[in-house]
């Protein structure tokens, strides 16, 4: 018998979905970062954008969109991050690739120059 969790993103909690078709999911995310954070997931299991088939990363693009659409309205955030963790050393702990729609909000961190290179907070500060 199998002690191992099912991928949570290939099972989907349906209240949690914003957006879908054949391809992918806009999903709000379990633990948000900030109002309004959301994955966009494939619905095909593989780890990485790099695995992704042509027709893949077309749709993610497209979703990415959608759900830009979708917080913008929602949400009215004044900034975005994006980002993908992918493999062990960069972060990724649910094998299944999904990305991050992070909104930003004006004052939600006192200087967010920079962006996602606070991944590495001793090279993140690059003007001065």
């Amino acid at each position: 018998m199998s002690t191992s969790k099912p991928c949570p993103f290939c099972v989907l909690d349906q209240a949690r979905i914003l957006a879908e078709d054949e391809l992918t999911v806009v999903y709000k995310d379990g633990f948000p970062v900030s109002p309004g954070h959301t994955v966009v997931i494939p619905r095909r299991h593989f780890p990485t954008l790099f695995e992704a088939t042509a027709e893949e990363q077309a749709a993610l693009l497209a979703a990415l969109n959608r759900c830009k659409a979708i917080l913008d309205e929602r949400h009215r955030p004044d900034g975005y991050n994006i980002g993908i963790n992918m493999g062990k050393a960069g972060g990724q702990s649910v094998p299944h690739l999904h990305i991050h729609v992070i909104p930003r909000y004006l004052g939600d961190k006192a200087d967010p120059r920079g962006g996602v290179r606070w991944i590495l907070p001793d090279k993140a500060k690059y003007w001065d």
